[in-house]
């Protein structure tokens, strides 16, 4: 199954998939953006969309988006935020 958690007093976002495959046990995070100090961080991102080009796409402006998923001194080198 897939679920969707939102926290919207903390501006936290995520879809995972819960559940069993045969004997597997699933349990992982899809997608989870968190909004802090007005920008959008994409912390995960294991689906084959560019979440931040559906995000600019939508309006939203490269430096409002800080992918987080990458470290710190990687994030200049994005063409998006780095706070």
């Amino acid at each position: 199954e897939n679920e969707l958690f939102f926290d919207v007093e903390r501006d936290r976002y995520q879809l995972m998939r819960v559940g069993w495959q045969e004997l597997k046990r699933v349990y992982y995070t899809i997608m989870h953006f968190d909004i802090k100090d007005g920008k959008i961080w994409i912390q995960q991102n294991m689906t084959d969309v560019d979440m931040g080009q559906e995000l600019v796409d939508m309006g939203v402006s490269k430096q409002d988006i800080i992918l987080g998923l990458h470290p710190p001194y990687k994030r200049p080198y994005t063409g998006y935020g780095v706070a």
